[in-house]
């Protein structure tokens, strides 16, 4: 009887487990989870307006300073129309000029000074110039990002870009 096998009894293997890939698991998560957060909150854009001291409301204001104004518009052959104030009753002579350094640089940085000089006379030593480029159907997009690059090559912080001509603009563009 000695001769038969005895039975074979298994090791007992340690029973502990190895929580280490669960932990980076659960860390990689817990970022994931923070970034989808961070993402999924709203962001807005500013969107300047200009000041309402002189009309007395808080949004909404129509009164806009006619001598801070200078419209930009973009015409075909690298060429540009500008005017000072309102179409109807414009600061200076409307002007075609190109993109050259002595062209539209040159006017920005007269009318910027002329601008910042204007509102520091009336007590508003902030306020500067503000611009409306105008691209025409005949323009093309190199003529707006070479606006936009003067922009903010002279740190010009207000402008806006308008697809909308009047009638009178339009002849003038036609005009020239």
């Amino acid at each position: 009887m000695q001769n038969l096998p005895k039975k074979v009894r298994s090791k007992k293997l340690n029973t502990r487990v190895d929580l280490t890939a669960m932990v980076s698991v659960s860390f990689l998560l817990i970022i994931f989870f923070m970034v989808v957060g961070e993402l999924a909150k709203p962001k807005i854009l500013e969107y300047g307006m200009p000041d309402c001291d002189d009309c007395g409301e808080y949004f909404g204001c129509r009164h806009i300073d006619e001598n801070r104004i200078l419209t930009i518009l973009l015409d075909d052959n690298d060429e540009m129309v500008i005017y000072s104030g309102l179409i109807d009753y414009p600061a200076e002579v409307p002007k075609k000029i190109n993109y050259s350094k002595n062209g539209i640089r040159k006017e920005l940085i007269q009318k910027s000074k002329t601008v910042l000089e204007y509102s520091k006379n009336i007590g508003k030593p902030k306020n500067g110039i503000i611009v409306i480029i105008k691209p025409s159907q005949k323009s093309n997009y190199g003529n707006l990002v070479n606006i936009l690059d003067e922009m903010k090559i002279l740190n010009i912080q207000n402008y806006s870009i308008l697809n909308e001509f009047t009638p009178e603009e339009e002849k003038l563009l036609a005009v020239r």
